[in-house]
This record gives structure tokens, C-alpha cells and sequence, in this order.
């Protein structure tokens, strides 16, 4: 049989924990509880071993209808393979060996190498030993059966033209003729020898669209051997099983494309802003449901401000983490406009309408200024803020709840409140706090109170740290509350003091540069930065050089310097016009002093505003270069 090996898939899918281990069925409950003269040739107590025993056809059709169910109940590969072993042994075999693929190809990917077998679980009688010399007569048997010298054979190269691809490519289960000997040798060894009688079937498993494996059932010579009608049995519980299978990997890719999805739609990392530390955990609802439209999401501002979002779509579904996608990139982009944040949910409340008309989400959207140590709220229909004060009092802001976007027709309103150093801001999503076990009142002060207790434990006249307090939030959650997915995000407020901000109004003339780096060098020296100020000095010259060249005279020039773990310089103008990256060699241009810029400073970038732009540079406070 040539067939090819199936093509890659995502990492998980096809590998179980359990792999060629022998697996002892003690206490395992039957499928079928034997009658009084045994089913499938069971023998009980007070037969004769041997004894030839009448199975009624509608003892079959029950039995395998039983264990249909009970393989039919796994939602993973070792699930369904486990519910074959346990269905069959000891009613139906005393022993069984099941081979899948290696690697087991999902879906329409088609097989793209040779095929080989890869022995995937055994399970036997208590008692039985781990080779197959329990087949043979008993005076052949070796002393130490435990270590015989026939063992399963790991992975099988099934040969094109072999007895088991013919057999293979049958799929139908065999025992007695030549090809299923020499197929019982590819797959437990040459030196398998099998007993008289027809003891050993093996049975293909095929799937919707190719063979996924085989199972080989074996019995004792104390018990009846394997009849005709048994061929029908074994083939419906291969076909069952190689179903469930192909079930398992199409739901196993589905499950990775989702998850992938779903963390290509978070940050892969929080962004380090000026005044605000950060920290955030994303869990899914369940295992079978690990997909769905919670987001969290920091977005550095112009002016060292950050914003904080929340939000949720309705929904666990592909769809739902879609329109998740296309609403956190609006978000993104509307605040690198600078816009309030009412007015970044109407326009988020419009996009949501354009997607369709199901499309409901909430949303929470913040945005805090650290050198005024005030916070700008604008709510969608999101569960409130909680605000962890410095001294460990807890408390849930009064924000109006507002419309979930999506309904259209409606305005947002924005409050704007005083957060003291030192605060911590909670966000998160309604599968935090509700559940069908309580409601979401009662999860909110269940939040409060966590928020409390934790802060208690730390430090004296010091507020938790944020990773903590994140696993110490999410203890709230009963064991019947993962119902939705939850997002959470935690901000620790640090601000900045006014001895630390220093701000210039220049005028827009060419004289402008001049006195920039002026107040500069004043400032750094003030600071104990005078190290660092002649190389300030020239990056700042540059900025407002290249400021004063792109603005019509419309309006002054601010100049804004700000001392935190880095030196941070803002020069904000009127014009719109952004200035371009230039290359290394390109000396055209009124941007070319950018070149200076991009090489000395550790980062720099454009944040565009309403009516005009800010241009930003970091250096490090010693002076090295990146």
C-alpha cells in the first residue's frame, strides 16, 4: 500500500502523554457485564476452558452499541484510545495493541511520506506479562515471563507491497489467512508465533478519508477462539474509534488556530511608560471553550500619558475574537489620535455598527496623565474600575455605566478623577466577577474586598506587587465560576512630581533652537544631569529645528522635559506634517538631523494630535548609547 505520511501539524495535535506503555485494566468496569455462560467466549468460573459458547446476535449489537458510547465520550486522542482498550478487555479480548499513524495527518492535509505505525497504548488482564508468551502452551512458556523475548515492536515502517499495507488497504478485519500472519510479525515481531485457533484479529482503522492506525485484539488459549461474526464486531468498534479520532485532531487544530488567534490578539508584552507600572493576566473560559472576546490593552500617549482599555464581545466563537481584533485596532488607532475618550467609544460604537448589526461589545477606556496624577474615564456598558488607594482601601469608581457599543444612537459621557501615588487601577472583564453561581454585584465586592485583604498583607506604607496582586484577584473565582473568559488589567500609578517635569514655551523662530537648548542645559544641570547635557542639548536643537521648519507660523513651540528611569524630551507643534525616517547617505532634506537623533538617542517617535504633533526622544540618564 503506498501510502504517504500526513503533512505537518500545529504542536499537540496527535501526541498524547501516553505512548507504548502497557496499561493494566484492574478494577476497570466491563462494557458488557458477562452472562452466566460469558460473552465473546468469556469463561467463567464453572465452565471448562474451551468450552464452545453460542454469543447471540443481539448480545453483539448491545455490546458494541455499549462500547460505541463509551469510546464515542473521549474528546482527545487518549481519551478515545483509552475507551477502545477499556471496551474491549476483558470482554472482548484479554488483550489488545493499538498502532496509530506517526504523525497522524488532520483534516484534508494529505500524507506527504512513507507510512508508519506507531504503538500508541496496550492494555491487558491483570496478571498477564508484557510479552505474548501467554499464547503459547504452557510447557513452551519461558520462566521469566516478564522479560520474554517477544515484545511489541515501537514504530513499523509499513512497506509498500506488504502483507500489512494489503491489509491496511483492506480495511476490513482479518484472522486466519497468510497476509494477517505475516501482519502480526511486521507489528509484534518475528518472533511472535500464534497458536492454533484464530486468537489474534487485527483490524484497521479507517477514518472519513484514510487508514489512521490498527488494533490488534488478542485471546488465551483458555478461552474460545475469535469467530466470523467477531470480524463485524472489531470492525465497528475500529471504524468508531478511527471517527472519533479524525474528531479529536480537526477539534485539536480548531482548539490551536483559536488559542493562536486569540494571543495574536493581545499584547504580547505591556509597554514601560513614564509613572505607570503595569500588569495584566488573560484566561479562557474552559478547556472546550478557549476562545472568545475579552481584551485588555496599554497605549503609550503623547506627553508620557497612557491609556487603559477593557472590553468584551459578546460571544465565544472565532467570529467573536474577530470582531475583538478589529475593534482593538480601532482603539489603537483612534488613540493615536489623541482623541477623549467618549470620543474613542462613539467612534468604536459606529465601528461596531459597520461590522454588523449583532455586533455588541463593552467597553472600558481610561487615560492617565502621570504629571497631573488625574485619570479620564468613559464607560460602554463595562463593569466599573476598582481603585486600590496607597493606604489599602478599596474602592469601585462611580463611572456611568453607559450603552455597550454596538446599539448605536447613543453619547458617551467622561469623568475625570484625582488618583494619588502610589493608587493601583484594576480593569477587567464580567467573567471575573459573574458567574450562574453569583451575581455580578456580588462579584464586584467580592473584588473589593480581595483588593483589601491583599493589600493588608503587604509591606507597611507599601502597595502589593502588581504581579501578585493579580494571582491574589483571580483567587475570587469559585469552581463554578468559569463560565466566560476573563481579562484583567492592573496599573500602579507612581506619577511623576513636579520637580521632575520641566516645560519651556519657545517661540516658533528661528531663534527657537537656541533657546531650547538653553533651557536644557539649565534644566540637567539642575537635575545633577549635567554628564548627559551636551549630547540633551544637540538632540533637542534637532528636534526643534526640524519643528520650526515644518510649521507655518501658527502657533508657539512647547518644549517639555521629564526625569524618570530615562531622560525624556517632547517638542509639540502645530503642523501635521510627520517627519520621514531617513537612511544613513540621505543628506537631502530638512529632516536629515533625524539622522543625529535616530542614531544617538535610545528610542524616539511621532505621536500625532489634533491640530498637530509631538516629537519624543529618550536617552539613558548615563549618557551610554544604545
Amino acid at each position: 500500500m503506498a501510502d504517504e505520511l500526513g503533512a505537518e501539524y500545529p504542536p499537540g495535535v496527535g501526541d498524547g502523554a501516553v505512548r507504548g506503555r502497557v496499561v493494566r485494566v484492574s478494577g476497570a468496569e466491563d462494557v458488557t457485564a458477562p452472562s452466566e455462560d460469558g460473552l465473546f467466549g468469556t469463561t467463567p468460573h464453572n465452565r471448562q476452558p474451551g468450552t464452545a459458547l453460542v454469543v447471540r446476535q443481539g448480545d453483539r449489537m448491545r455490546f458494541v452499541g455499549a462500547a460505541a458510547r463509551r469510546i464515542s465520550r473521549g474528546l482527545d486522542l487518549d481519551e478515545i484510545v483509552m475507551g477502545l482498550c477499556r471496551a474491549t478487555v476483558p470482554t472482548f479480548a484479554d488483550s489488545i495493541f493499538v498502532y496509530l499513524r506517526d504523525p497522524l495527518p488532520v483534516g484534508d492535509d494529505r500524507p506527504v511520506g512513507p507510512l508508519q505505525l506507531r504503538l500508541r497504548r496496550t492494555d491487558r488482564l491483570p496478571g498477564e506479562p508484557i510479552g505474548f508468551d501467554f499464547l503459547l502452551p504452557a510447557d513452551s512458556r519461558t520462566a521469566e515471563v516478564d522479560d520474554g523475548p517477544v515484545t511489541p515492536s515501537e514504530m513499523v515502517a509499513v512497506r509498500p507491497g506488504s502483507a500489512l499495507a494489503e491489509v491496511l488497504q483492506g480495511v476490513r478485519p482479518v484472522f486466519g489467512d497468510p497476509a494477517h500472519h505475516d501482519s502480526l510479525h511486521q507489528l509484534l515481531g518475528d518472533d511472535f508465533n500464534e497458536p492454533s485457533g484464530s486468537r489474534a484479529l487485527l483490524a484497521p482503522m479507517r477514518g472519513r478519508r484514510r487508514v489512521v492506525g490498527a488494533a490488534v485484539f488478542l485471546r488465551r488459549l483458555e478461552r474460545s477462539p475469535f469467530e466470523p461474526d467477531d470480524l463485524q464486531v472489531a470492525s465497528q468498534l475500529a471504524t468508531q474509534t478511527a471517527l472519533g479520532i479524525d474528531k479529536a485532531l480537526l477539534y485539536d487544530r480548531e482548539a490551536y488556530l483559536a488559542a493562536d488567534l486569540q494571543r495574536s490578539m493581545l499584547p504580547e508584552t505591556l509597554p514601560r511608560t513614564s509613572g505607570v507600572r503595569l500588569a495584566a493576566r488573560y484566561l479562557p473560559a474552559a478547556e472546550t471553550a478557549r476562545i472568545g472576546g475579552d481584551w485588555y490593552d496599554a497605549i503609550p500617549l503623547p506627553g508620557s500619558r497612557v491609556a487603559l482599555v477593557a472590553g468584551d464581545v459578546m460571544g465565544h466563537s472565532m467570529t467573536s475574537a474577530a470582531v475583538m481584533g478589529q475593534l482593538r485596532t480601532t482603539t489603537q488607532t483612534l488613540a493615536g489620535l489623541d482623541l477623549p475618550p467618549q470620543e474613542v467609544l462613539h467612534h468604536l460604537d459606529e465601528q461596531a455598527q459597520r461590522l454588523g448589526t449583532d455586533r455588541i461589545a463593552t467597553c472600558l477606556y481610561a487615560v492617565y496623565d502621570p504629571v497631573s496624577h488625574r485619570i479620564t474615564i468613559a464607560n460602554a456598558g463595562h463593569p466599573p474600575p476598582v481603585l486600590l488607594h496607597p493606604g489599602g482601601r478599596a474602592e469601585v469608581l462611580h463611572v456611568p455605566p453607559g450603552t455597550p457599543i454596538g446599539v448605536g444612537g447613543v453619547d458617551f459621557d467622561a469623568v475625570e478623577l484625582g488618583v494619588p501615588a502610589g493608587s493601583t487601577l484594576v480593569l477587567y472583564t464580567d467573567g471575573l466577577v459573574e458567574s450562574r453561581m453569583r451575581e455580578i454585584s456580588t462579584g464586584i465586592e467580592q473584588l473589593r474586598e480581595q483588593l483589601a485583604a491583599t493589600a493588608l498583607l503587604a509591606e507597611p506604607g507599601a502597595p502589593p506587587p502588581l504581579e501578585y496582586l493579580c494571582d491574589e484577584i483571580l483567587n475570587i473565582l469559585g469552581p463554578g465560576d468559569r463560565d466566560d473568559d476573563i481579562a484583567l488589567l492592573t496599573a500602579r500609578f507612581d506619577g511623576l512630581t513636579a520637580s521632575d517635569v520641566a516645560h519651556r514655551s519657545l517661540g516658533n523662530t528661528h531663534e527657537a533652537p537656541l533657546a531650547g537648548r538653553q533651557f536644557t542645559r539649565q534644566t540637567l544641570d539642575g537635575w545633577g544631569l549635567g554628564h548627559v547635557s551636551d549630547t540633551a542639548e544637540r538632540l533637542v536643537g534637532e528636534l526643534i529645528t526640524s519643528a520650526v521648519d515644518a510649521t507655518p507660523i501658527i502657533g508657539p513651540i512647547e518644549l517639555r522635559l521629564m526625569r524618570t528611569h530615562v531622560l525624556r524630551c517632547e517638542v509639540q507643534d502645530r503642523s501635521t506634517d510627520i517627519p520621514r525616517r531617513l537612511e544613513a547617505g540621505d543628506e537631502q532634506g530638512r529632516d536629515r538631523g533625524l539622522l543625529f537623533v535616530n542614531k544617538v538617542a535610545e528610542r524616539w517617535g511621532v505621536s500625532r494630535l489634533v491640530g498637530g504633533k509631538v516629537v519624543w526622544f529618550e536617552m539613558r540618564l548615563d549618557g551610554s548609547q544604545p
